[in-house]
């Protein structure tokens, strides 16, 4: 029988798409793992088949709340923060809360764990930081950094924290650039483009798609967890102070490639094109270094991710999402 490792892991917003699925993994890896999620969307329940696990806690909480943070602590050698009001409509919904969160929580907890004796801490940031580039060649972590949303200010303005305060950090912290999600999750989103776009068009309905041929890097929750399971077990030398883009070349689509690929599983092709959209977001990622330092490859596709939804949605699966709607996209807050 496998024991758990010697090592306690805080995931704040662990109850998240991303999240939800990263504790799995974690967990499934031997680690201890505790979760601080405040439950914004009533999402405690992605969490529920976790709860009988003896090497799992979770504290509903704030973590920008100083008691929150202590209590959840106690034991922890590690933290990864995925909290945070993620994605450009709800920032744009909520302003002072995406800066009050996203930045001023995060910079703020950052400087907090110096109290801590802790090994690593893993921030999860966003490719959306290209923003929009100018050039056809792939982003790489050097690339000048363009935010066109709240969500990415938010995000490129504590990673500029990080870097310009790396002196005053007593811990080895490690940025991790994600790309966009897609996949399956116990906490699932459906206001992200791989799974809205699948779930339109299985349903029969017209997909109504803006600016089809903008780039945009995905990449699946599973191989997002993968990619922090790297750095949490990675020698220090590797990855402190490092900034990871988390994804494949090969899984840079434009939203007609997306569509395409997804109208081909579906043999049917009810779909709308317009100019003009509110997202002015065009950029293709490079993700090298993560391949080369890490060792990391992406197990899953947007084919294979698509196929997967299509099959759960026609078995009827999802079908209370219109009655619980912000359980299933970040649509508005519980504040």
């Amino acid at each position: 029988m496998n024991q758990t490792k010697n090592r306690k892991l805080l995931v704040i917003g662990g109850a998240g798409y991303i999240g939800s699925v990263l504790v799995s993994h974690l967990l499934n890896s031997y680690y201890s793992v505790v979760v601080l999620d405040k439950l914004f969307y009533n999402n405690k329940r992605s969490l529920a088949d976790l709860m009988s696990n003896r090497a799992f806690s979770f504290i509903q909480g704030d973590f920008s709340d100083n008691s929150s943070l202590d209590k959840a602590m106690d034991g922890v050698t590690d933290v990864i923060l995925l909290a945070a009001l993620v994605g450009d409509p709800l920032c744009k919904k909520y302003p002072d809360e995406a800066k009050k969160i996203n930045e001023d929580g995060s910079i703020n907890l950052i400087k907090r764990l110096n109290r801590y004796t802790l090994d690593k801490f893993i921030f999860l940031s966003t490719c959306s930081n290209y923003g929009l580039r100018d050039t056809d060649d792939p982003a790489d972590e050097k690339a000048e950094l363009n935010p066109k949303s709240l969500y990415a200010e938010t995000k490129v303005n504590v990673e500029r924290y990080m870097i310009n305060n790396i002196k005053s950090i007593n811990y080895s912290w490690t940025i991790l650039r994600s790309a966009t999600a897609f996949g399956l999750s116990p906490r699932m989103r459906f206001d992200l483009t791989v799974s809205e776009f699948t779930r339109e068009l299985a349903l029969g309905r017209e997909l109504l798609v803006y600016d089809e041929n903008t780039w945009r890097p995905y990449c699946h929750v599973d191989d997002i967890s993968d990619a922090i399971l790297k750095v949490l077990e990675a020698p220090g030398k590797l990855v402190s102070g490092e900034i990871f883009n988390v994804g494949s070349n090969g899984e840079n689509h434009t939203k007609r490639k997306i569509v395409d690929v997804i109208t081909a599983q579906l043999k049917q092709n009810k779909v709308k094109y317009e100019k003009g959209g509110r997202d002015p977001r065009n950029y293709k990622v490079n993700f090298d270094k993560i391949s080369k330092i890490l060792d990391f490859r992406t197990k899953r596709t947007v084919e294979d991710s698509v196929e997967e939804l299509i099959n759960e949605i026609k078995a009827g699966r999802f079908t209370d999402i219109e009655s619980d709607i912000n359980f299933y996209g970040n649509y508005s807050i519980n504040l």
